[in-house]
């Protein structure tokens, strides 16, 4: 990701702050756009005895994601940016592979979207520490996001969970390993 060329930033942060704000936030966006077609993908393409469930378990995540890439993008302009939101930049910058699951059962979804969940999160952590010295702002927002994305990995996890609390997808590394265990 290139480092934003910022002709101002909001009062009292230096520009060097701002630019490195802005490249974290850039990396949330592609997440978040990422994710909400992501789920958007598995709403489509879940099948199976529990499909009504999940179908209508995640489309407020959807919502709630897009809402998400919204106000991380307003952030990064508030801060002197110029957000990219398009698919090219998206595929060009993420970090991560293409969510590989088709068609497929609650379950084996569910799983894939285990280790989507665990990434972006991990990922949101990283970024808000680092946050924690340029702009406690951002980092609030950050903060409130994380929260919200890890209650809809919950709700995923209890789909995974065995009655002592184990999950199907423990030790997997990969999408197709979390779907499988999980199917």
């Amino acid at each position: 990701m290139a480092t934003p060329n910022l002709k101002y930033t909001v009062p009292g942060m230096s520009d060097e702050d701002a630019a490195r704000v802005v490249e974290l936030v850039q990396g949330r966006l592609y997440a978040c756009n990422d994710l909400h077609l992501t789920l958007k993908h598995v709403h489509w393409n879940v099948v199976g005895p529990h499909f009504i469930a999940v179908h209508e378990m995640i489309d407020p995540q959807v919502e709630t994601v897009r809402g998400f890439a919204d106000d991380l993008a307003e952030r990064i302009a508030t801060l002197g940016g110029s957000p990219k939101g398009t698919p090219g930049s998206l595929v060009e910058n993420r970090t991560w592979d293409e969510y590989s699951i088709g068609r497929a059962t609650t379950q084996e979804h569910l799983g894939a979207l285990d280790l989507v969940y665990q990434g972006v999160i991990s990922s949101y952590r990283d970024g808000m520490k680092e946050l924690d010295d340029l702009d406690l702002v951002t980092q609030d927002m950050f903060i409130a996001q994380i929260n919200e994305l890890e209650l809809f990995h919950w709700f995923v996890r209890a789909h995974l969970e065995d009655k002592s609390g184990g999950l199907s997808t423990a030790g997997a590394t990969s999408e197709a390993q979390a779907a499988a265990a999980a199917g």
